[in-house]
């Protein structure tokens, strides 16, 4: 199957922002995919190479791959970094150094998908001293015989910006469409497995039957299960029936930890391999875990010289960490408190209920120094509970999690049969979908900030707010050097960002508005902190907010 036919879906999905065309067009685009690419397709179709749980990753930055269009066309550097000036996009940019390439290759033959796909494998597994040097080989030998609107489509792949407005609902329903199987089971097998690429083959090969045989595997990623918020104690006893499991709501990073045999992978709550970044943890968890094969889940939390946590931005720094691991071992130790097991001896355990769940994980994790289990305290009685939520909040953590007892795991739900209990308004995660330039000492930087929550059924991002208090100036240095590649439009003081980054932030109260699409506006919204482990699919939605809205306006009724 040739590049040049994705090429054209790429460029029929940038005309149209009807989500049922483009569905239809990728519905389209699948059917006619060849078996053996159907592994790999649905993932280049979101713009990707890998799936966010497989830890390679292309690690070409913009000058590499100027290098590479540069050392293909002929076309200076130089030349390719002042277009971008000029049409803001490197891969237009690109696109144009292809229509005046100065070279042409006596063998040059057209591209194909696998050759592409092929080639992007090389570039992620080379390492070791030279491996810049093969990267460009590899980069400039398919920009040599790519057509222009081809090497447009490649450069975005590559840098991880493309603009043709597939998220994950959108491909879920184009793998149910091209079929002809249900949405549901297309969304219970993905949310099992993190695989669009597995579950499009299943699909194909296996319709619905398939896919409803579909089951967790080690080493794939679930979807994590989500939670809303209570207002306090008394509400959440009441939302579970009279009793429920109160757990340490823990300020660190969710991580789900496989383990089959000797091999232990850690995944973030975006789904990333963190494992190589916190090999301290690793070795905790062959330690406490003596199962062949297991899933747990649980939070993992920098813990400060005194003993009491710190907060999550430390883990972050943890999973940043490429090099001198050792170094940082010593500056920001871990401690990982697991709460939940999904997958125990050869079998998932997320159809069982809670309770048992519990009881599967006690008998499953023998705790150490670094690993233990969330403190956990069952009980009908409201001041009892009261006693261990503030017990939780002198030791520095964020509140209680309650969990309903008889309750399975649902894979990528936000429920009530679990709620969070704290002491505020809970922050929002939110995504920058524009910027504005700042004004006097700040006119270089991007100085403040668009945010919108997500509206997964259009798989839209729709505005709350802008934010511009609570940065620093290194903060805004960082963000405009991070969101100019992201710039999809500029008009005056005003740029259009790529819906890429996700921030936290917190704010006075929530607003009915008319001037956002959304509906609501956030008061007096601050930033708060960088949101790396969160994919802009799994920002607050717009649901969310009407549901904190509701919650609010309950709570002021009361007061």
């Amino acid at each position: 199957m040739r590049y040049a036919e994705l090429a054209g879906l790429y460029t029929e999905l940038e005309k149209t922002t009807l989500k049922t065309l483009k569905t239809r067009l990728v519905s389209d685009f699948l059917k006619r995919t060849p078996d053996e690419l159907l592994n790999v397709v649905p993932y280049l179709v979101l713009g990707k190479v890998f799936p966010d749980w497989d830890e390679r990753e292309l690690g070409v930055g913009e000058k590499l791959l100027m290098k590479a269009v540069s050392t293909a066309t002929g076309i200076s550097e130089r030349e390719i970094e002042n277009s971008v000036k000029d049409t803001g996009d490197l891969g237009e940019s690109v696109a144009l150094a292809l229509k005046r390439k100065k070279q042409r290759s006596f063998f040059s033959q057209p591209l194909t998908i696998k050759r592409v796909y092929e080639t992007f494998v090389k570039v992620a597994e080379v390492s070791g001293s030279g491996s810049q040097e093969k990267k460009l080989k590899y980069l400039a030998n398919i920009f040599m015989d790519a057509e222009p609107t081809e090497g447009k489509y490649l450069a975005r792949t590559v840098l991880g910006t493309m603009r043709t407005g597939v998220a994950e609902g959108l491909m879920r329903d184009a793998i149910a469409s091209a079929f002809g199987v249900r949405a549901e089971l297309v969304e219970r097998a993905y949310m099992l497995t993190s695989d669009f690429g597995y579950v499009a083959r299943t699909a194909k090969e296996r319709g619905d039957e398939g896919l409803e045989m579909v089951e967790i595997q080690v080493g794939k990623p679930i979807r994590p299960m989500l939670a809303q918020v209570a207002a306090s104690v008394k509400e959440a006893l009441g939302e579970m029936g009279g009793k429920a499991a109160f757990e340490i709501k823990y300020d660190g990073a969710r991580v789900q930890v496989h383990k089959d045999s000797d091999r232990v992978t850690i995944y973030s709550r975006r789904l990333e391999n963190v494992t190589r970044s916190i090999p301290d943890t690793v070795e905790a968890v062959k330690e406490a875990i003596k199962a062949d094969s297991t899933i747990v889940e649980g939070e993992l939390v920098a813990v400060g010289e005194d003993g009491r946590p710190r907060p999550f931005q430390y883990v972050l720094r943890r999973f940043r960490r490429k090099y001198n691991i050792d170094e940082m071992i010593k500056k920001i130790p871990l401690e990982l408190n697991l709460f939940d097991v999904l997958y125990a001896e050869g079998k998932g355990t997320i159809d069982l209920q809670f309770a048992e769940r519990r009881k599967i994980l006690e008998s499953t994790v023998h705790e150490n120094g670094s690993v233990k289990l969330a403190k956990q305290l069952v009980t009908d009685e409201p001041n009892e509970a009261e006693k261990f939520y503030h017990e939780a909040l002198e030791l520095g953590h964020e509140g209680l999690m309650a969990k309903r007892l008889d309750a399975v795991y649902e894979p990528g739900n936000r429920g009530k049969k679990w709620l969070k209990i704290k002491p505020t308004m809970e922050d929002l995660d939110l995504v920058i979908i524009g910027a504005e330039w700042g004004e006097g000492r700040r006119a270089h930087v991007l100085g403040s900030f668009l945010i919108a929550a997500y509206d997964p059924e259009q798989g839209r991002f729709l505005p709350v707010g802008k934010v511009g208090s609570g940065f620093t100036d290194e903060d805004l240095l960082e963000f405009t050097k991070t969101l100019k590649p992201l710039i999809v439009h500029e008009e005056g003081k005003y740029v259009e960002i790529e819906p890429k980054i996700v921030i936290e932030v917190t704010y006075q109260e929530i607003q009915r508005s008319p001037k956002y699409q959304s509906g609501f506006a956030l008061r007096f919204p601050r930033y708060v902190a960088m949101r790396e482990d969160k994919s802009p699919e799994e920002a607050d939605t717009l649901e969310r907010i009407a549901q904190l809205y509701d919650f609010q306006e309950k709570f002021k009724a009361k007061r």
